[in-house]
């Protein structure tokens, strides 16, 4: 793709990020869309944001758990990049009326004290790197019309972020085993959704490791201070206004989130 029709894609999904209208498929609408070109698209897709204000503080891993390879039919992991204006505090109602089609995920998030620059990282090096976990909920929303995603579809949205909300116990990850701290997910008062740490890439060490690893070459590191989502380690659930939720991790604590 030239760098124009790239330009004006990342637009695009701007522009339905803005009004929270979806679009219809890239894939679609360019069969031979490259995963180079989605991550182009999404670079430009964040430097619009960043030109208004919004500062990058951290990233994300998507698409971890055979649960959610399964429901949206994208079979390996991607990443995208976590701004100041979709955190939202745990007690704030989150704003539907802000995001087209949103769900909710159960995951672990990482907060680093150190950079992590790959190729090469280990799991060992993001033990090192990291001050503490934390449970999260990465709420997703795709601006692709009805959930009709590649993975270059996916890619190119930013990784289909949406807003997330991070608990307040942060906890060392050298305490615990992460693949085996299991997850409740409660939507208004009952179970939707079950899973645990190895769920991500048989450990979320691992999906760290491998998202250092693959930003690694493209010259970008993980710094210091970010925050880091580590993937669902459920199924997605689908949540609208008036819904409450609640996720408790073993060993690790537990989050909360409200929509309007």
């Amino acid at each position: 793709m030239d760098s124009s029709l790239i330009s004006d894609l990342g637009d695009e999904l701007w522009r339905a990020q803005r009004t929270a209208k979806p679009i219809d498929s890239l894939s679609t609408r360019y069969p031979g869309m490259s995963i180079e070109d989605a991550y182009r698209i999404q670079q430009h897709l964040i430097t619009r944001q960043v030109d208004v204000g919004a500062r990058v503080i951290g990233k994300k891993i998507g698409v971890t758990s055979e649960a959610v390879m399964s429901l949206l039919d994208v079979h390996q992991p991607d990443f995208g990049y976590l701004l100041d204006t979709m955190l939202c505090a745990q007690g704030d109602a989150i704003d539907t009326s802000r995001l087209i089609q949103p769900k909710a995920e159960g995951e672990i998030a990482f907060v680093l004290k150190h950079d992590l620059s790959g190729p090469g990282v280990s799991v060992a090096d993001v033990l090192r790197a990291t001050e503490g976990v934390l449970v999260c909920f990465e709420i997703v929303d795709s601006r692709i019309r009805d959930w009709k995603i590649r993975i270059q579809d996916t890619v190119a949205d930013n990784a289909s972020c949406g807003v997330f909300v991070l608990g307040s116990q942060m906890v060392n990850p050298r305490s615990l085993d992460l693949r085996t701290c299991g997850m409740v997910l409660e939507r208004n008062g009952a179970v939707v959704a079950t899973g645990a740490g190895a769920a991500a890439l048989n450990s979320p060490l691992n999906a760290v490791a491998w998202l250092a690893n693959t930003l690694g070459r493209l010259g970008v590191p993980l710094k210091a201070g970010e925050v880091i989502l580590s993937g669902s380690l459920g199924t997605m659930v689908p949540v609208k206004a008036g819904d409450s939720l609640h996720v408790s991790i073993g060993g690790i604590g537990q989050c909360s989130a409200r929509f309007v």
